[in-house]
Order: C-alpha cells, then sequence, then structure tokens
C-alpha cells in the first residue's frame, strides 16, 4: 500500500499557481463594500441608458399644467419650475454627467500614459524637462486652474471634456512614470533596447501591459472625481448649461430658499443620484484598488 500510494502521489500533477487576475479577482469578491458599490452602480448604469425606451416624457417635455408638481402616478419624481420630468432630467442628466466623466477619464488616461511612459524611457534629459512640466502642472491651485480652464473653454459637453481633461492627468503621469522606471532596468526591456526596439515599442509591448492595474484603478477612482467637477462646474454655470440636463445645472437651477423649502424634490433626487453614484464608484475603485494589490494576500 505505500508503493501505492507512493506511486498515486508521483502521479498526481501538482497543482497550478493561480495567475495575478485570478488572484486579483478573488480578492475583489471578498470585498464586500466593493460587491455593494458594483451593485448599486449597475442598475444606476442600466437606467441612465434605457430610459428612453420605457419612460414617456422626454427631459425638456414642458407640462404647464404640472409645474412644481410633487412626485406622483404620472410623475414619479415630480416636475421643476416650468413643469418638466424631474425623472426624466434625473437620468438624461446621468447620461450626460456619466459620459463627460469617462471620456474625460479616457483622455486623461492616454495622456498621463504618454507623457510619464516617454519621460521614463527618454533618457535623463527629456525626464527632467518632462517632470518640471508635470510639477509644473500640479502646483497650479487647481480651483483657480478649473476656473480659468471653464471660462476660457466655455460651456458644453466637448468643453467641459477638455477641462476636466487638462486637470486629471498629472498624478498618472508620475504613477506611470515611477512604475517604468523600474520597469526599464529588466533585462527583458535592457535585451529589447540593445535589439534597436523603438520607443514606441517598448512602450506599448512592454509598458502599458505592466501599467494596466494602475490605470484600471486610476480610471475607477477619477471617473468618480470628473463626475465631482462636472457638477461643481455646471452648478457655477461653467460646465453643462441649460437646457441640457446634468446633475449639477439641476441643483444650481433649484438652489432658490424658496425650492429648497418647499419643492425638496427638485434638488432631493439629483443631490440623492450625485451622492450615491460618486459612492458606489469610490467603494469599487477602492475594492480595485485593493484587489490589485498583492499585500493583500499578507493580511
Amino acid at each position: 500500500m505505500t508503493a501505492a500510494s507512493t506511486s498515486t502521489e508521483i502521479a498526481t500533477p501538482p497543482a497550478r499557481a493561480r495567475g495575478p487576475w485570478v488572484r486579483a479577482w478573488s480578492r475583489f469578491r471578498a470585498n464586500g463594500a466593493a460587491l455593494t458599490g458594483l451593485a448599486i452602480l449597475i442598475p444606476i448604469l442600466v437606467a441612465v441608458a434605457t430610459y428612453p425606451l420605457w419612460w414617456t416624457f422626454g427631459p425638456n417635455d414642458i407640462d404647464l399644467k404640472a409645474m412644481n408638481q410633487g412626485p406622483g402616478p404620472s410623475h414619479w419624481f415630480g416636475t421643476d419650475g416650468v413643469g418638466r420630468d424631474i425623472l426624466a432630467r434625473l437620468l438624461q442628466g446621468g447620461r450626460i454627467s456619466l459620459t463627460v466623466a469617462f471620456v474625460s477619464v479616457v483622455v486623461s488616461i492616454v495622456i498621463g500614459f504618454l507623457v510619464g511612459a516617454i519621460a521614463s524611457f527618454g533618457g535623463k534629459v527629456v525626464d527632467n524637462g518632462i517632470m518640471r512640466l508635470v510639477d509644473l502642472a500640479m502646483t497650479l491651485p487647481p480651483v483657480i486652474f478649473l476656473l480659468v480652464l471653464a471660462s476660457i473653454a466655455g460651456t458644453g459637453i466637448v468643453p467641459t471634456i477638455v477641462v476636466i481633461s487638462l486637470l486629471s492627468w498629472p498624478v498618472l503621469s508620475r504613477m506611470v512614470r515611477a512604475r517604468l522606471l523600474e520597469l526599464r532596468e529588466r533585462d527583458f526591456v535592457v535585451a529589447s533596447r540593445g535589439m534597436g526596439a523603438s520607443m514606441w515599442h517598448l512602450l506599448f509591448r512592454h509598458g502599458l501591459p505592466n501599467c494596466i492595474d494602475i490605470i484600471v484603478v486610476y480610471a475607477t477612482l477619477q471617473i468618480a472625481n470628473a463626475i465631482l467637477l462636472e457638477a461643481g462646474l455646471s452648478f457655477l454655470g461653467l460646465g453643462i448649461a441649460p437646457p441640457q440636463a446634468s446633475w449639477g445645472n439641476m441643483l444650481n437651477a433649484a438652489r432658490s430658499t424658496v425650492v429648497m423649502e418647499q419643492y425638496i424634490w427638485q434638488w432631493m433626487f439629483p443631490g440623492g443620484a450625485l451622492v450615491l453614484t460618486v459612492l458606489a464608484i469610490n467603494f469599487l475603485g477602492d475594492g480595485l484598488r485593493d484587489a490589485f494589490d498583492p499585500r493583500s494576500d499578507l493580511n
């Protein structure tokens, strides 16, 4: 029996080590807050994307007989001061706010990755020059810089995307540079450079795959920040301009004392949607950050 047991043990193949993505997914599934954020975010995204299919009112449809009407069977979330349906404007505003946030984050990721990667692979002179520009961008007061850019770019979806993108990329560029400074000293990168590989080959063949975890976590957390920036700009009248709906300009339209006291549904629902969405995305981002951190296995 001992010989049989020994032969069985020898014949049994060793368990294959789990890859980094599998381990990250296991850590993410064990994070209750991240799963809660995902459970909140998915219905919001589905509702925002599909509301024209199941809701009868448009965001700019005016019903003069239902001005300042409270929540009821016909208008679930009530109406505003000119008779527009709050739910339709809330969902359309969510579509615009999330679109602005997503596109601006994509643009800032492209800029931040290219700046950080070129600084790390471009040599000492290029690195010093680029990083001084990054330091300059990060030392500018963000609120003043944001307001100046917004006043120059104007209002609308595209100018808002440009403003948020230009404000967001420096942090990612420093994170990418730090990762790739360590990567460029590894043997396979040194061998590629010795064989005459171009900078673009190094960036996209070696640099980008090794920065995916940084980019995913940054994108998730930055989307929440971009939603708040868009809401702040729209609240100040520098972002999405009426009659287009966004959560920020809905709050701006409901800022009067009379509305805040007598028609609370006009600010409660957009404010609640903004808080709930940002909170869910932050939970998700924290979960992804912990999932991609290999030190989490040691806890």
